[in-house]
């Protein structure tokens, strides 16, 4: 049976957990500058552990899991920086350039179909639709590209992306190496009353929060890697770029598939107009992946996380 703890006692430990609180958040105000490489470090770590775990039940050292886990994840890493980054950039300063070109053919085409091919109700839009069009995409692109342009003119940026790709390796490479030592010495400062109740309170918490942040970037990545794939196959301009970006934003319900949509079928009109077929493959391309997203991905990687069943 847990004991009671005393007026005095309890007092000390909320006092003393309110300062270590309020030291935290301090903490991390002053170093705020200087601390993305070392939290990515234990995120990563974090993320990594199970699968650490596994590797340790197939018979390996603790630090041989480690050292294999954390090559091949810079592996993997490297190539996408060396191959991947280039192509999107790439893509990216092409499509910027051309969007002036994109606005107007859109604006040509609907002002050429809305006689003839569109309802009545999105006719009487249309002429708002051509004129917010130009403003609207001319916003966006003009933020993006002075936020990139902004990041990468600033040398301390390009500083903090140096020490980020490599001082996070060896912050997770430590972390993940000492990890279930770190919990069993955290475990030690639980009073030993409730040290039960406590331990399965953090594992329950570990489980659904864990699960459900893998499953979410688990979801992201494949639909990246789909809504890429399908558009490329298809032949769109710049599909690799709309695709994984589409599946990037995809853990905001909807807005990931609407806004690939919309940048996928703006594209496409300008770039296979009048053939009906290729536009049709593109909104295949997306219709399936919110097929595969709400009846696959959803209920296996994030619903199972937090306890759901797939109906929901």
């Amino acid at each position: 049976m847990p004991q009671h703890v005393s007026g005095n006692s309890l007092k000390r430990q909320i006092f003393f957990w309110l300062a270590v609180l309020v030291f935290f958040i301090a903490f991390l105000y002053v170093f705020s500058s200087i601390l993305l490489p070392f939290i990515a470090g234990m995120a990563i770590a974090y993320f990594l552990d199970p699968v650490a775990d596994r590797l340790e039940r197939l018979g390996l050292s603790r630090m041989m899991a480690t050292v294999g886990i954390l090559v091949a994840f810079v592996i993997v890493f490297a190539l996408a920086l060396m191959i991947l980054i280039p192509v999107l950039i790439s893509q990216f300063n092409d499509f910027a350039g051309r969007l002036p070109g994109y606005i107007s053919q859109l604006q040509q085409f609907i002002t050429q179909t809305q006689n003839s091919l569109l309802p009545d109700w999105v006719k009487s839009q249309a002429g708002t639709i051509k004129d917010n069009l130009s403003a609207i995409l001319s916003e966006g692109m003009g933020f993006l590209t002075g936020l990139f342009a902004q990041i990468w003119n600033s040398g301390k940026a390009i500083v903090d992306v140096i020490s980020l790709l490599v001082v996070t390796p060896v912050v997770a490479f430590y972390i993940l190496l000492d990890w279930d030592r770190m919990v069993a010495k955290v475990d030690q400062w639980i009073p030993r009353d409730y040290v039960g109740e406590v331990r399965q309170i953090a594992k329950e918490i570990d489980q659904a929060i864990a699960g459900f942040i893998r499953g979410q970037g688990s979801l992201c990545l494949i639909l990246g890697i789909y809504y890429a794939a399908g558009l490329s196959l298809v032949g769109l301009n710049f599909g690799l770029l709309i695709g994984l970006f589409a599946g990037m934003i995809s853990f905001i319900p909807y807005v990931g598939s609407m806004v690939g949509l919309v940048l996928a079928i703006g594209v496409a009109i300008v770039q296979f107009w009048p053939d009906y077929f290729w536009i049709g493959l593109v909104l295949a391309v997306f219709f399936s992946g919110q097929f595969l997203e709400g009846n696959i991905l959803q209920p296996k990687l994030v619903g199972s996380s937090v306890g759901l069943h797939p109906v929901w």
